[in-house]
């Protein structure tokens, strides 16, 4: 099994550049609520090419 690799520094600062106080992080719109929605809408856009055989546009 193959470890993840660790997040870098700049994207985290990146990420927290607007952190302000706790609820930026985990609000109903906090970065944590963002980050989960745009790695699951990527995982299952991934995982539909893979069934389907091409990209969301892309030709077969």
């Amino acid at each position: 099994m193959t470890l993840p690799k660790a997040l870098p520094n700049d994207l985290i600062d990146s990420l927290l550049s607007n952190y302000k106080k706790p609820e930026n992080l985990s609000s109903e719109n906090g970065l944590l609520k963002q980050l989960t929605k745009a790695l699951i809408e990527r995982a299952l856009q991934a995982e539909m090419a893979e069934y389907l055989g091409h990209d969301k546009h892309g030709i077969s």
